[in-house]
């Protein structure tokens, strides 16, 4: 799963060099923490929030394959 997301995010930023993807493992749930770098942020947030929310909706569809819940969380 962390791969997917690693794809969505790295073809997203110009900046690769600064991406951390961090994932905080529990028993039915599942944090992704996606940090960048600030010029990168209002590209992965997108308008309105649209873009990030985007991205949250394709994990949750690849994590209900698993019978898992997920949350993305993105740090400037």
């Amino acid at each position: 799963m962390k791969e997917i997301l690693e794809t969505i995010i790295f073809n997203l930023v110009d900046n690769k060099d600064a991406v951390e993807i961090k994932e905080v493992d529990g028993e039915k749930s599942i944090i992704f923490e996606v940090k960048v770098a600030e010029t990168d942020m209002g590209k992965i947030i997108g308008r309105q929030g649209r873009l990030a929310r985007s991205i949250r909706t394709v994990m949750k569809s690849v994590a209900g394959k698993e019978h898992k819940k997920v949350s993305v969380e993105f740090i400037g």
